[in-house]
């Protein structure tokens, strides 16, 4: 039987110091193949990849999302935000997904597997859900990044509630929207060396 370790409290993590993230100069805009295939180049260095997604939030009952608009793959030392507007530049994210050989970890990711699938007609491959790991190691409820960054780094991930509900299907995305989502990418590439999983 594992020990049952307790998730620390929004009290808890709002007292600790803030999570050290990617300063924008990390953080690459993909919107066209040929920056879509520069960030296949530089990913295929590292075989862990921090991985999200986000859509354009929907607002009523049984609307259904058309999203993921974008997709973040982040390794330790840079994030790449990618844009699904251009066929070409979709065509090469669909790629990276589905790659065999290759760890996509992150954190809630049962909604961006369907969404990938319906949007992109791939199947996520070697997609590791961190909450998994967390209950796997005692923890009860899901760890989500917020608690993950705050027992393993004693550190706080500051989500903006703005940059959250915010709309990712616009053709271009402010850079509080691109600090946001190349976050939550390095926070799971983060996450998932400081768990030893490597």
């Amino acid at each position: 039987m594992h020990t049952q370790h307790a998730t620390p409290s929004k009290e808890q993590i709002a007292l600790l110091p803030e999570f050290d993230r990617l300063e924008p100069s990390r953080i690459a805009l993909v919107t066209t193949a040929a920056q879509a295939h520069e960030a296949h180049a530089e990913l295929s260095a590292a075989t862990v990849w921090g991985f999200d997604t986000e859509s354009k939030p929907t607002f009523f009952k049984d609307q259904v999302s058309d999203g993921p608009h974008i997709v973040q793959l982040a390794t330790l030392d840079q994030a790449w935000v990618f844009q699904l507007h251009d066929p070409a530049c979709r065509a090469v994210v669909a790629h990276l997904l589905a790659l065999p050989g290759f760890t996509k970890a992150g954190f809630g990711l049962g909604d961006d597997r369907k969404r990938i699938q319906s949007k992109l007609g791939v199947e996520v491959v070697g997609m590791l859900e961190l909450n998994t790991v967390f209950r796997q190691r005692g923890y009860r409820k899901d760890m989500g990044v917020k608690g993950a960054v705050a027992v393993l780094f004693n550190q706080r991930f500051i989500k903006s509630k703005k940059a959250t509900t915010s709309n990712w299907a616009l053709p271009s995305l402010s850079q509080a929207q691109l600090v946001y989502a190349a976050n939550d990418a390095y926070a799971a590439v983060r996450v998932f060396h400081a768990l030893g999983l490597a």
